[in-house]
């Protein structure tokens, strides 16, 4: 294995991966690995897995076939979320020659140093009982905005999750050593941090020196925003029964964290929240939306929802529309439900068929499009701060405001990494 001097990746899935498959390919640089493109020729790929949906472990094995037909003798190595939950199907897939659970990702360096093409594929893995450790990952060098991963695990027990079948149970960084990673950062040269996590208002579960820790994600916030060098951060996605006041009046009056929220719903209709076995109600919702608006008026909201869930007729369905209709939101991120082995869910009846599922995932995909052209909108004629990336797509570039709003303009190299004012017309 001496030999293979080249790695490529690829990330399927949430932004906790892509900080994590930043994390592996700094482990295997700092070994001697030159890092190149997926579509490239490379003599290790690293597929790091989501297994949220049915299409995430379809689109794995689509990856190991295309690595098949373009490399036959490159080792394939698949970590992250399905690579835990089925290492067995994994292995058994043609071409894949190592399989990482979730307390071995991390030690992809020591693994791949003895592994050798034409063996049957090894499995790394243990019980997601036995994953208790926490390991700090960001994203650096891959996009202007920087994902560190500060949470990872839920104790939370969705009936159609299985992350935590996947990931094991809450815990997070230290304070000190988050500060200390931001630090880092901002030397680097990084603006904008996004604050990841599985269940990132969970933060602050974890043992130092054999004690359990007193932390919060309300104080995490409250000391990154005194970090010097970093402008921006955002806070990726943050339970709503989690979301407390205390925070929103924190973002409101913070010098660095973004107007901007991403908020799971799920459903609009109470009757389904409960079959999901979410930990709040619809009313609970809107209260945390309206109390947002009331502090951040221009305040973008992003909402998760899944449609199709076992149980949703089109009454649910209705109730979930019109709830988002009404709500003062700024876009969707729509998922149709599917299957999960070993969930609840799969116990409810009645199943919802397909192609209904797809047409009110079609529908509120509709909705996501008309309420972020409405919340655009209402900012015409406003100079708002944007913060433009580096990369040159065909002569543009782009970037976000502060409140998410995308800004594409014409690529200047004046501009890459740096917030900008802009009038938005």
């Amino acid at each position: 294995m001496s030999q293979a001097k080249t790695v490529a990746f690829h990330t399927l899935g949430c932004k906790l991966n892509f900080s994590e498959t930043s994390t592996l390919s700094r482990l295997l640089e700092k070994d001697g690995f030159v890092k190149k493109d997926f579509d490239d020729a490379a003599d290790v790929y690293v597929i790091n897995t989501c297994s949220v949906t049915d299409n995430a472990d379809k689109e794995c094995r689509q990856l190991v076939r295309r690595i098949q037909r373009r490399a036959p003798e490159s080792l394939v190595v698949i970590t992250g979320c399905y690579a835990q939950l089925k290492p067995q199907e994994i292995a058994s897939i043609p071409g894949v020659d190592l399989v990482l659970g979730a307390a071995e990702k991390f030690n992809v360096v020591d693994h791949i140093r003895e592994l050798t093409k034409g063996d049957s594929a090894k499995i790394c893995s243990c019980d997601i009982e036995d994953v208790n450790t926490f390991h700090a990952s960001w994203s650096v060098n891959d996009r202007t905005r920087t994902f560190l991963k500060v949470q990872d695990g839920c104790d939370y027990n969705c009936s159609f999750c299985t992350i935590p079948m996947a990931r094991g149970i809450s815990r997070s960084d230290s304070i000190a050593n988050v500060l200390v990673n931001a630090r880092e950062l901002a030397a680097s040269g990084v603006k904008e941090i996004v604050l990841t996590g599985v269940n990132l208002g969970d933060f602050g579960k974890g043992f130092e020196g054999g004690k359990r820790r007193e932390e919060s994600f309300y104080d995490l916030v409250r000391q990154l925003d005194d970090i010097e060098g970093i402008q921006r951060y955002r806070i990726s996605s943050i339970e709503p029964n989690l979301l407390s006041n205390d925070i929103i009046e924190f973002v409101a009056n913070s010098r660095k964290f973004m107007p901007h929220f991403h908020i799971p719903l799920q459903s609009g209709s109470n009757e389904i929240l409960a079959g999901m076995r979410r930990r709040y109600r619809r009313e609970l919702y809107a209260e945390k939306v309206a109390c947002i608006k009331q502090f951040m008026p221009h305040c973008a909201i992003g909402v998760d929802v899944i449609v199709g869930f076992p149980s949703e007729n089109e009454a649910h369905f209705r109730e979930t529309y019109d709830f988002l209709h009404e709500m003062d939101i700024s876009y969707l991120h729509v998922f149709t439900y599917s299957e999960r082995p070993n969930t609840h869910a799969l116990d409810i009846r009645p199943v919802v068929p397909v192609h209904e599922r797809h047409e009110r995932n079609k529908a509120l995909r509709n909705l996501s499009h008309k309420k972020m052209q409405y919340f655009t909108e209402q900012h015409t004629g406003q100079t708002r701060k944007v913060l433009f990336e580096s990369h040159n797509k065909d002569g543009m570039m782009e970037g976000y405001t502060d409140n998410y709003i995308k800004v594409v303009t014409p690529f200047r190299e004046e501009w890459k990494n740096e917030v900008i004012d802009w009038e938005l017309r």
